[in-house]
């Protein structure tokens, strides 16, 4: 049997506003609703399902995206004014070139560490 990712749950104290938020800064269709969740999905068949929670433990979700889907989430970003960092511990402002690609961190409205990656760790230089 073949296994792929599906889905895992995102804790947030707005479902909503954290779902519409990851959905819109990514360039993806509105969240849809599912059961107790608000639901982000992915190109690849797999979800983000958003969940309130009154504790959050921040959490990190990375994303591969183009070349060209990666300046227009950077765009989206500085238009809401997000800061965008090279590292995940949001030392150096900007963003990074990583294995040839380019890599940014950004904080979600519940804290969660989120990245867009234009290259996979390990496929290219340093």
């Amino acid at each position: 049997m073949a296994v792929a990712f599906n889905h895992t749950i995102v804790a947030t104290r707005d479902q909503e506003a954290g779902a519409r938020f990851l959905a819109e800064v990514l360039g993806l269709p509105a969240p849809t609703r599912f059961g107790p969740f608000s639901v982000v999905a992915l190109p690849d068949g797999a979800s983000l399902d958003f969940m309130d929670s009154e504790e959050v433990h921040p959490q990190h979700y990375a994303f591969l995206v183009s070349e060209s889907a990666f300046d227009a989430v950077v765009g989206r970003l500085r238009e809401r004014g997000v800061p965008i960092y090279a590292d995940p511990w949001h030392g150096t402002p900007g963003h990074n070139t990583n294995d040839g690609g380019r890599g940014a961190y950004f904080d979600s409205p519940e804290g969660h560490n989120l990245e867009v990656i234009t290259r996979p760790y390990g496929s290219g230089q340093a």
